[in-house]
């Protein structure tokens, strides 16, 4: 369930991140998934409060977050694939995957560590807001975002010039707060 309001502003670096309850490293709680939408609320320092499409917080390094545009990319922009159907059948196939696997896990045929194994390269991000749709395109390492007509790259977790080595802009310091995470 997506909260209402809720459009991503970043997604979670592709090896995920920790997160805690507060500004305060003593404080952990559940780590942020890969790639996972999130919407920055406030920051202090290099602490950032984020949001995520079902309403759960968390505070995390702000600094390795990989922003993404402000808004869906603009009518005449680099498009995507014209065409989003393939790219939903590659997620369709990718959650059936894993939905076998997930049974097998369940029925006892298949244990933790085959498990593991089956699910180790399945990949697949998607955000549904209404007529909006991001989705994550694993072979190309980009979130796209889709009117329902159009594909247009959103944002990519592929080194771009100019990025530093988790593939982001660096992010400067507006000011400083309590401890660094």
């Amino acid at each position: 369930m997506t909260t209402p309001g809720f459009r991503p502003t970043h997604v979670v670096p592709p090896h995920g991140m920790p997160a805690w309850e507060t500004p305060d490293p003593g404080r952990p709680t559940v780590p942020l998934d890969p790639l996972l939408p999130v919407q920055l609320v406030e920051r202090r320092g290099d602490w950032g409060h984020v949001r995520c499409a079902n309403g759960w917080t968390a505070w995390v390094d702000g600094r390795r977050l990989v922003a993404v545009p402000a808004d869906p990319p603009a009518a005449g922009t680099a498009p995507g694939p014209a065409d989003p159907r393939p790219l939903l059948a590659r997620a369709e196939r990718t959650l059936a995957a894993y939905r076998s696997a997930v049974a097998d896990l369940a029925a006892g045929t298949l244990d933790g560590e085959a498990f593991a194994d089956r699910t180790r390269d399945l990949r697949i991000g998607i955000v549904v807001d209404g007529e909006a749709m991001w989705l994550y395109d694993p072979e190309e390492g980009c979130w796209v975002y889709c009117d329902g007509r159009r594909l247009s790259t959103y944002a990519t977790d592929r080194e771009q010039p100019g990025t530093d080595d988790r593939g982001h802009a660096p992010t400067r310091v507006a000011a400083r707060g309590s401890e660094r995470p």
